[in-house]
């Protein structure tokens, strides 16, 4: 069985943001508007048992909620210029990088929205790259 729709993905984002209550749902929501801006093309998706994604050619960010933390988990972080340093969590792995947002802190709108971009901007690139020359059938010079 396929994962729930667009709508209904949409759907549980709302009524997570909304079940949390907190600082952690606003946090989460503001977030989520963020990614809006800098990609209106961005797909919300509801994966591993109730965490948002946001995707466009492929996964740009999850949006978790912990306790003490709202991360913000890029798919190919480390891929990404972060000219303005958002990145503060997960910065040893070799693929994903992340952004801890704890209460109170004030999120960098323009920065955010950056990242947000170029992260698609690498999904989309991916994509349309050519496969390896061995798969396309032709020889490496």
């Amino acid at each position: 069985m396929k994962g729930p729709s667009v709508e209904s993905a949409s759907a549980f984002i709302d009524e997570k943001i909304k079940e949390l209550g907190d600082w952690r749902g606003k946090t989460l929501a503001r977030v989520r508007e963020i990614i809006h801006k800098a990609d209106p093309e961005i797909v919300e998706e509801w994966k591993w048992m109730g965490t948002p994604v946001f995707s466009h050619g492929g996964i740009v960010c999850t949006g978790e909620t912990y306790k003490n933390v709202v991360k913000i988990t890029f798919a190919k972080g480390a891929a990404l210029e972060d000219p303005s340093g958002l990145f503060n969590s997960s910065l040893d792995g070799n693929v994903r990088r992340a952004i801890d947002i704890h209460e109170g802190e004030k999120i960098d709108e323009a920065a955010l929205k950056e990242l947000i971009r170029a992260a698609v901007a690498l999904n989309l690139k991916a994509k349309s790259k050519p496969k390896s020359p061995r798969a396309s059938g032709k020889q490496a010079e």
